[in-house]
């Protein structure tokens, strides 16, 4: 919890997303090797699954590309326990419930410690479900980052109950990569979600470029870019890839 605060302390977060293993690991862990380099500040790591329900067309073909690499929870863990001495950075898992489940909650969030995670988004747990999940989280120190939309306003009281690290609004009506909603909509929605906590409030989804990070960066502390990192990914290596993500923030 602490190292996701200090993404927020005296600044507005850049926030980038990617899919652990695609390209490749390789390719993955040479990015994280190379964080620190990076003006972003907190990164989401997903882990590939053959039904991403909250991701657009790339982002959920990048992860179908990557589960038939053969990448699964497994060597995702093994991959950031072997570069997790170079990574000062925050690294939180975008990852399904079912992932979780499947693994064996706590053999995941055991595993989630040792390889220097420190939160979660999980985009199909709904907040009445969540409940003995965050509690578990709590006890490790792990935080449980709760997803808002300008369409579950009247909920938020119950999603932000367990929530903690940082609160996720979602800036697009629909999956990532999705055409972000009327402006004035999502700044009502993060003062709101101001007034009901302390945590930071990042906007992400429909987040594609410089222009539209420094317009949610007016209202809120942190923007969130994903679906155009991962585009980057196919097209760029190394200190190249560190160069063009930069560009975006």
């Amino acid at each position: 919890m602490d190292k996701i605060k200090s993404a927020f302390s005296g600044k507005k977060a850049n926030i980038g997303y990617i899919v652990a293993g695609y390209p490749s690991l390789e390719k993955t862990k040479e990015f994280l090797e190379n964080l620190d380099e990076s003006t972003l500040d907190l990164v989401e790591i997903g882990i590939p699954y053959s039904d991403p329900l909250a991701d657009g067309k790339l982002i959920a073909q990048a992860s179908f590309e990557t589960v038939q690499n053969g990448v699964n929870t497994d060597f995702v863990f093994d991959m950031l326990e072997s570069c997790k001495a170079k990574v000062t950075k925050p690294l939180v898992f975008l990852v399904y419930y079912n992932i979780i489940f499947a693994y064996g909650v706590d053999k995941f969030l055991k595993r989630s410690v040792e390889a220097g995670v420190s939160g979660f988004i999980v985009p199909d747990l709904p907040c009445e479900e969540c409940e003995e999940f965050a509690l578990k989280c709590k006890e490790l120190n792990l935080s449980l980052i709760p997803l808002i939309s300008v369409t579950s306003g009247s909920r938020a009281d119950g999603i932000l109950k367990f929530g903690s690290g940082f609160i996720y609004a979602l800036g697009a009506i629909g999956v990532s990569g999705s055409k972000r909603a009327d402006e004035d909509r999502i700044k009502n929605l993060v003062l709101e979600l101001k007034k009901k906590s302390n945590l930071p409030v990042a906007v992400g989804f429909g987040i594609k470029n410089k222009d539209d990070v420094n317009e949610v960066k007016k209202y809120a502390d942190g923007a969130i870019i994903g679906t155009q990192i991962v585009r980057l990914f196919a097209e760029y290596s190394g200190k190249d890839l560190i160069k063009e993500i930069d560009k975006l923030f």
